[in-house]
């Protein structure tokens, strides 16, 4: 996943995407800049108030969104 999420961040043009964690929780990157991949198996998600953040925990992390995906949990 973490490279799927990679992959995303680097398009051109870049497209919002969606990350799900297992808690249920819907992550929305609506900019390259809210999310950070570094070689570590973990996850940077900045949150759009861009003053608070969260390291997340690859293994939460149930599928990837982006647009045009059919989304299956």
């Amino acid at each position: 996943m973490l490279q799927q999420i990679r992959d995303l961040i680097g398009l051109t043009p870049f497209r919002p995407f969606t990350i799900h964690l297992a808690d249920g929780r819907a992550l929305k990157v609506q900019h390259p800049d809210f999310v950070w991949v570094p070689k570590l198996a973990t996850l940077f998600y900045f949150h759009e108030d861009r003053e608070t953040g969260e390291r997340i925990n690859p293994l939460l992390i149930v599928s990837v969104e982006s647009p045009g995906d059919v989304v299956s949990h």
